[in-house]
């Protein structure tokens, strides 16, 4: 059975502290929906939020509470977090199937150790500026701080901002919507992963499980245009290196691919040394 995001989340809504928020009932097509401060409680996929005409759907309120979501394998994962990936993909222009596999790849299928401790679908580490939750898990080296949710649909909305928000990820917005294909090489050489064999994984995934058809569901059937995003403004800043920095270390600092360090700073090598600053382009 399909899982419905919502329904869990009604549940935590309904259990948290009662009287903290008065809550009414209305009527929807002559069904009572309950409403919290104006906002309907997603109860089923009936009351899936719609998409308004920004391009978004109303994030649900975080109740505070970490969720749980016990995933059995690939295809449930797909049947939980697709329709999500959709709304993703008319708000902000990233093609749900590369978001999907891309979930599917990261979180093992949201079965991984770091997924069942963070809700993190994506890998995304914290960086510099990053305020909210984290935990730390051993990844590219030991004890890395990765960012926490409570909830998967803030992992989903924050690998949206994550990519529109940053400078090199800006051509990619210049491929078609459903054009998985160039979006997987262009992740890779945007340096979103270091694996070499990134693209080719998620295509191997989108085609393996079809994940392209929401794609076309999306393109055929959305009420309204697709996200044309903006390409984010490219910051500059500078770097100086302290004792015992790596070019690798700073790069990951700042979420930027060491090469690209290095052609902005005319560096043949990834040696540098210690007070040497380095201009930074985000």
């Amino acid at each position: 059975m399909i899982k419905q995001i919502g329904y869990v989340l009604l549940g935590a809504l309904l259990l948290s502290s009662c009287g903290a928020k008065k809550r009414r009932t209305t009527e929807r097509n002559g069904a009572p929906v309950v409403v919290d401060n104006g906002r309907p409680i997603i109860k089923n996929k009936t009351e899936m939020p719609t998409v308004g005409e920004d391009g978004l759907y109303p994030m649900p309120e975080d109740t505070g509470n970490f969720e749980r979501f016990p995933i059995s394998d690939t295809q449930e994962y797909i049947e939980t977090f697709a329709e999500i990936a959709q709304y993703e993909m008319k708000a902000y222009g990233i093609p749900a199937s590369i978001t999907l596999a891309q979930g599917i790849l990261e979180s093992g299928s949201g079965r991984g150790e770091l997924t069942l401790k963070t809700n993190n679908h994506f890998g995304i580490k914290c960086h510099t500026g990053w305020e909210g939750a984290f935990d730390f898990h051993d990844d590219d080296a030991k004890g890395e701080c990765f960012r926490k949710y409570n909830h998967p649909m803030y992992s989903f909305r924050d690998h949206s901002l994550f990519l529109t928000s940053r400078s090199r990820y800006a051509f990619l917005f210049d491929y078609k919507p459903n054009d998985y294909k160039k979006w997987a090489h262009g992740l890779r050489q945007a340096g979103y992963a270091t694996d070499r064999q990134y693209p080719q994984k998620l295509i191997a995934l989108i085609e393996r499980y079809n994940l392209d058809r929401y794609d076309r569901e999306v393109v055929r059937n959305a009420p309204i245009e697709i996200a044309q995003v903006d390409p984010p403004r490219q910051s500059l800043t500078t770097h100086t290196v302290s004792k015992g920095e790596t070019l690798y270390a700073i790069s990951r600092k700042y979420d930027v691919p060491v090469d690209q360090i290095k052609q902005m700073n005319n560096l043949q090598d990834n040696i540098i040394s210690i007070g040497q600053v380095l201009q930074i382009r985000r």
